[in-house]
């Protein structure tokens, strides 16, 4: 787990300002992380995708 990640599951508890310091990240990085989550997931997903098309032709050929 990310530092990033642990300060957004805690959001609901705790101050960003105060999980940030714990941590030891600048709240300016955190929520530029937290802004790019939507880009992250899309290329985890096309990632995914990726790895299915390689493991189907794989199965298909076996040359590879």
């Amino acid at each position: 787990m990310s530092r990033f990640q642990f300060v957004a599951d805690h959001l609901h508890a705790f101050e960003v300002k105060w999980l940030c310091a714990v941590v030891v990240v600048a709240r300016s990085s955190f929520y530029a992380w937290l802004a790019g989550a939507q880009g992250r997931a899309a290329r985890q997903a096309a990632d995914e995708a990726l790895v299915e098309r390689i493991r189907a032709v794989h199965d298909e050929d076996n040359t590879y």
